[in-house]
This record gives structure tokens, C-alpha cells and sequence, in this order.
């Protein structure tokens, strides 16, 4: 069985080095679908349920949305992001380091490993970078 819920966050990022206008520091209204799977629970309170909608929403906000909304999202292993970064955090701005190129392929995928680690049995996780291009991470 799986459960699907949608989440919504706003970040800027750049892709420095890019052949196109997503070199330029830009911002997005991320669209979020994180969908966990399971057998149904049995017994108690949350019977029937694969998990509550409400424990999910708070995994995702304590390890996604609260970190990733209104941040400049950067390559860690890029010097010009990262002068951008130290740049704004010296502005006492939110910003978010990631180990890889900031590219939606490559945010679903950490977004992926960040709930797997909190213990969550994600199945997958779909990022729509705008309302019709997304990449989607279905684990190994």
C-alpha cells in the first residue's frame, strides 16, 4: 500500500557553469509529492493507516521544508556558490549547502536519503522545479 502527500516550498538556486539562463541565481515555487509505502498498521489508533498524514507532514517539515524553504540552496563543492553563500549568510540570509549540483534530479534525490534517514519508508519523491518539469527518485 502507499500514500502520497504534496508539499510546497519556495528556494534560489543557481547552476554555475550551465550552458543556459539557470546559470543566473533564480528562484522557484518547489512542488513536493513524497510517497511512503507499507503494510496498513493493525490495531490501535492508527489502524488501517500505512501512516498518518500528520506524522509524515511534520517528517517532511523537520527534514525538508523547514531547511530548504526561502534558502539559497548551493554546491557546496562550488567556489562561486559558495562566495555567494557566505556572501548572504554575512546578511544573516537562510541558505542551505548540499554536497552536489543543485539540479531538481539531484534535490529529489537527497530529499530522498534525508527521509530514509529519519526513518521513513519512502517509496519515492517527485520535485517539480515548475508547474511542468519534475524529477522523480524511486531509490534503489
Amino acid at each position: 500500500m502507499k500514500i502520497t502527500k504534496i508539499f510546497t516550498f519556495d528556494s534560489s538556486h543557481m547552476l554555475d557553469g550551465h550552458d543556459g539562463k539557470c546559470q543566473n541565481l533564480h528562484g522557484h515555487t518547489y512542488k513536493l509529492e513524497i510517497t511512503v509505502s507499507d503494510d496498513p498498521i493493525r490495531g490501535g489508533p492508527k489502524d488501517g493507516m500505512v501512516m498518518d498524514f500528520t506524522d509524515l507532514k511534520a517528517a517532511v517539515k523537520k527534514h525538508i521544508t523547514d531547511p530548504f524553504d526561502h534558502a539559497f540552496i548551493y554546491n557546496g563543492g562550488n567556489e562561486r556558490e559558495c562566495q555567494i553563500s557566505a556572501l548572504l549568510e554575512g546578511w544573516n540570509m537562510k541558505t542551505l549547502c548540499l554536497p552536489c549540483r543543485t539540479t531538481a534530479e539531484n534535490m529529489a534525490v537527497e530529499m530522498y536519503d534525508r527521509l530514509q534517514n529519519a526513518g521513513l519508508k519512502v517509496c519515492s519523491v517527485k520535485l517539480w522545479e515548475t508547474p511542468t518539469s519534475c524529477a522523480e527518485y524511486e531509490g534503489e
